[in-house]
């Protein structure tokens, strides 16, 4: 057994999560700032500019959320638990399999937001400049959104032997490079045209298309604990159904976490652009916090998935309820901050009252709550370890419920944008509390299927 997979089963848990979180949690906050950098420089030119980038930002943060913490989760949990059970040819074979899926999911979601785009951030209250701006940006980013996938999907696969290094020295070396090329495509540079939003698009998938050829490069070294072998590989169904039966689970997670924040900012749409930019300046911290749970959570899916891998349930709800509350205590206590001091965030991208008045409002009613969202993204990244994700699922969909039904309820009956921001509070309360309940309940162990790949 390699050193590194043996370490996740025997070495003391605490330290060992650390040790892992630790590169990944800096890996995430780098790759969640890159976003809010573009958004600063993006914000320059104008505010119908943020309003059409935050109309789109759902949408990309959706590609991050399935390709990385959903799809990916899959991809890492189905290569821990294989080496864990001292599979190693699964786990080796499993690559090709998370590419070919990568692909697949890649293609679709560009067909339909090039086709959908249009009717979709209409409807989401783009008009006018705002519109005209998220389309850019979105035609170019879905354009290219194979690169995404295949990025996060490589990614996950070093993650999941244990290795949380590689992606932290890619993933900022990266932004090194990603920083200065968005402020110089979107304003103009030397010989380099100021492009606007289509600058901060085309630069982002440079980052990504630079960072896939350099994890394909360490795979394909013989460095890691697992090896490439597309040309040796048969294609088998139980391998593919090892990543999406988690995968697709997870992935309804992340298209309801994503749905809500849409439905809510088409709920805040009715009180104009300025209310749109304010909501989608104070949820991009929200989704901060997604990047600072992985942080954990990919750690977590490895260490739980090696551990239910080689039989050992216990330790595997320890390292679960140790990361868990290592998030709940993080997210927590910026939530607390950002209600405490919201136009300090705020003002980072604009000055504009009615931006700042309603990003102030959602902070402060919301931030506070962040910290059962903080605990429920860290359960749900290890339940994808377990293998068991009908729990998150149907909390994700209680959020939704309480969060976009009953803010929309809230609007006709009340026209009050404080009381749908306190129904947001709820659901990430629910969220927290539900998976939590069903962990400690035992729910790992009634919906798992672990065995073999190779016996089914």
């Amino acid at each position: 057994m390699d050193p590194r997979t043996k370490a996740l089963i025997e070495a003391p848990i605490t330290p060992t999560l650390l040790r892992l979180a630790i590169p990944n949690v800096i890996t995430t906050t780098v790759q969640a700032s890159t976003g809010l950098i573009e958004a600063y420089f993006i914000g320059k030119l104008g505010t119908d500019a943020l309003a059409g980038v935050a109309l789109v930002f759902p949408g990309v943060m959706l590609m991050q959320m399935m390709s990385a913490g959903a799809m990916g989760g899959g991809v890492s949990s189905a290569i821990a638990r294989a080496l864990g059970a001292g599979r190693r040819e699964d786990a080796d074979a499993t690559i090709l399999h998370a590419l070919l899926i990568a692909a697949g999911f890649a293609a679709f979601f560009t067909v339909s937001m090039i086709a959908a785009g249009p009717w979709l951030y209409a409807a989401l209250g783009g008009r006018g400049g705002s519109l005209a701006v998220a389309l850019t940006y979105s035609n170019i980013v879905f354009a290219g959104v194979i690169l995404i996938w295949l990025f996060n999907t490589l990614a996950n696969v070093i993650r999941g032997t244990g290795n949380t290094f590689i992606p932290a020295l890619v993933t900022i070396a990266g932004a090194a490079l990603l920083i200065p090329l968005s402020a110089a495509l979107i304003f103009g540079f030397g010989p380099l045209p100021a492009l606007g939003a289509a600058g901060g698009a085309s630069a982002l998938l440079i980052y990504y298309g630079l960072g896939t050829l350099a994890f394909a490069a360490y795979l394909w070294s013989g460095r890691s604990v697992v090896r490439p072998k597309i040309f040796e590989t048969r294609l088998r169904w139980p391998l593919f159904r090892d990543i999406l039966r988690i995968g697709l689970l997870a992935s309804l997670t992340s298209i309801m976490t994503n749905v809500t924040i849409a439905l809510t900012t088409g709920v805040v749409g009715v009180f104009g652009p300025a209310a749109i930019a304010g909501y989608g300046v104070g949820t991009r911290l929200e989704y901060l916090l997604v990047p600072l749970a992985f942080g954990f959570g990919g750690p977590l899916v490895a260490l739980v998935g090696t551990n239910i891998g080689a039989g050992k349930r216990d330790r595997a709800l320890r390292a679960a309820w140790i990361g868990g509350w290592l998030c709940f205590a993080l997210t927590g206590a910026i939530g607390v901050a950002a209600a405490l001091f919201p136009a300090a965030w705020l003002t980072l991208f604009d000055n504009d009252p009615a931006m700042i008045e309603a990003g102030s409002t959602y902070l402060r009613i919301v931030g506070p709550f962040y910290g059962f969202f903080g605990l429920g993204m860290a359960l749900y990244f290890a339940s994808q370890g377990a293998g068991a994700l009908k729990w998150p699922l149907i909390a994700g969909f209680s959020r939704l419920i309480i969060a976009a039904g009953g803010g929309w309820l809230l609007v006709r009956t009340t026209g009050s944008l404080t009381l749908v921001f306190a129904a947001l509070a709820l659901g990430l309360v629910v969220l927290g509390l539900m998976i939590a309940v069903a962990v400690k309940g035992g729910a790992w162990f009634r919906d798992a299927h672990d065995k073999p790949a190779s016996s089914r």
